[in-house]
C-alpha cells in the first residue's frame, strides 16, 4: 500500500489519533510534502495570481515538528510579507481526505500583514484587486469549499469531455455527483495524448480534483507512466487483452467507477467490459464513451448495417435491456448471460452509455403466476 492509500484509509476512520499515528509511521516530512502538493493542486493559484498578489506561506505542524512551504507565483509582487497559514497536519489530512463532516479549523491560525497594510493605506497605495486571491484559494481547499462543477474542471484541465467535441460532463455529474465525497477507486481506459508518452492525463487530473478522496488510475496501450502523480497511478495495458486488464485489477483492487475512453473499437469495448465488469464493485458504474465510433468504418472499423449484432457496440448494449427483464421471460426463448443478475440499469445518452452494477434478482410474482397457468407440453 502506498502513502496516499495509507493516508486515505486513516482519514476514513475520522480519528485524529489514528491519523496522527499514521503521520508518525510514514514520516512527517514525507506526509507534509504530499499535503502541500495536494493543496497546491486543488487551489489552482494561477487563476487568481497576478502582479502584486500576496505570497502565502503554509506551515504544517505535528508533534513538535514543522514544515513550511511558500506559494509565490510569478511575477513576484508587492512589498508586503506573506500571509501565513498554520494548521496541524492531522487536521489537514482529515480536511483533505476524510468525510466532509471531518473538516475543521480548530488548530488553524491565519496571520495577515498588519502594520504594513496600514502604512499602504496612509500612503494611498491601494492593494491590487486580486491581492488576497492566493491565500483565499488555499483556505477554500482546507475548508473543502473548492468543489467546482465538472464542466469547469474539464475546461481548466483541458480534457475534451466538455466542449465542442463532447458534452459528457453534465451526464457524468448526474451519475457521479452523489459519490463525490466517497472514498473511491476510479479506473479510466485511455490516458490521452496518443503516442506521446509525455502527453495526456487531462481527464485523470479532472477526476482527481472532482473526487478529493479518490485514487484515480489510468490505463493506456502506450507507456504513460511518466504522467503519474500523487493520487494518480498509470498502467500500460492493452484494453483488448484480458490478462493485461486483470493484472491491473490485481494491482489496484476492485474499482468503484470504470470509464472506457480507449480505442472506441467495438471489439475492444466488449472485451474490456467482459474482463473488467466482474471486478467492478457492487453499486459501481461503468461508462462507455464515444459510441458513435461504432458506426464509422474509417479508423474504427464500425458499421451502420446490422446494429443488433452482439459484436457491435450498439447490439452489445441492447442485450442489457433483455437482461434487465430476465425474470419476466415465460419460456426458454432466451439464453441467460452472466450480467442478467448483475446489471440494474442501463442509461444511454448521445454517444455515452452508463451501466449500473447491482443485484438484479428481485423475482417476479406476476411472471411466476403466468407460468403457473401456462399449458404444459406433453
Amino acid at each position: 500500500m502506498n502513502r496516499i492509500d495509507t493516508l486515505l484509509d486513516a482519514a476514513e476512520t475520522r480519528s485524529a489519533d489514528i491519523v496522527a499515528a499514521t503521520i508518525s509511521a510514514i514520516g512527517f516530512e514525507s506526509v507534509a510534502d504530499l499535503l502541500f502538493q495536494e493543496i497546491l493542486f486543488r487551489a489552482r493559484i494561477d487563476e487568481v495570481a497576478g502582479h502584486g498578489h500576496a505570497a502565502t506561506t503554509l506551515i504544517l505542524v505535528h508533534a513538535g515538528h514543522k514544515a513550511e512551504f511558500t506559494v509565490q507565483a510569478e511575477p513576484r509582487g508587492g512589498d508586503l510579507p506573506a500571509v501565513v497559514i498554520t494548521q496541524d497536519a492531522a487536521e489537514t489530512i482529515l480536511a483533505l481526505y476524510g468525510p466532509r463532516e471531518s473538516v475543521s479549523a480548530d488548530t488553524r491560525t491565519v496571520c495577515w500583514p498588519g502594520t504594513e497594510l496600514a502604512q499602504r493605506a496612509w500612503a494611498k497605495k491601494p492593494l491590487p484587486g486580486r491581492w488576497a486571491g492566493s491565500p483565499q484559494r488555499i483556505l477554500d481547499v482546507l475548508d473543502r469549499r473548492d468543489q467546482e462543477n465538472l464542466g469547469r474542471l474539464a475546461v481548466y484541465y483541458g480534457t475534451d469531455k466538455w466542449g465542442a467535441a463532447h458534452r459528457y460532463t453534465p451526464r457524468y455529474e448526474q451519475h457521479l455527483g452523489p459519490l463525490r465525497d466517497r472514498r473511491l477507486t476510479i479506473l479510466e481506459i485511455g490516458v490521452g495524448g496518443y503516442d506521446d508518452p509525455q502527453s495526456g492525463g487531462e481527464s485523470l487530473r479532472m477526476w482527481k480534483h472532482y473526487f478529493p478522496r479518490a485514487v484515480v488510475c489510468g490505463l493506456d496501450i502506450v507507456d504513460k507512466r511518466a504522467l503519474a502523480e500523487p493520487r494518480i497511478s498509470i498502467f500500460q495495458a492493452d484494453q483488448s487483452d484480458r490478462d493485461s486488464l486483470l493484472a491491473v485489477i490485481d494491482e489496484i483492487g476492485r474499482p468503484d467507477v470504470i470509464i472506457d475512453d480507449g480505442s472506441h473499437v467495438s471489439a475492444h469495448i466488449i472485451a474490456s467490459f467482459q474482463a473488467l465488469f466482474p471486478s467492478l464493485r457492487q453499486d459501481g458504474l461503468y461508462f462507455i464513451e464515444d459510441l458513435q465510433a461504432a458506426l464509422w468504418a474509417p479508423v474504427f472499423g464500425g458499421s451502420e448495417d446490422d446494429l443488433t449484432r452482439p459484436d457491435h457496440a450498439f447490439g452489445f448494449l441492447k442485450q442489457f435491456i433483455d437482461g434487465l427483464h430476465h425474470e419476466e421471460f415465460l419460456g426458454d426463448s432466451r439464453t441467460a448471460v452472466p450480467t442478467d443478475q448483475e446489471v440494474t440499469a442501463l442509461h444511454v445518452y448521445h454517444n455515452l452509455a452508463v451501466i449500473e452494477k447491482g443485484r438484479n434478482a428481485d423475482g417476479s410474482p406476476s411472471a411466476d403466476l403466468m407460468r403457473a397457468f401456462m399449458p404444459r407440453n406433453g
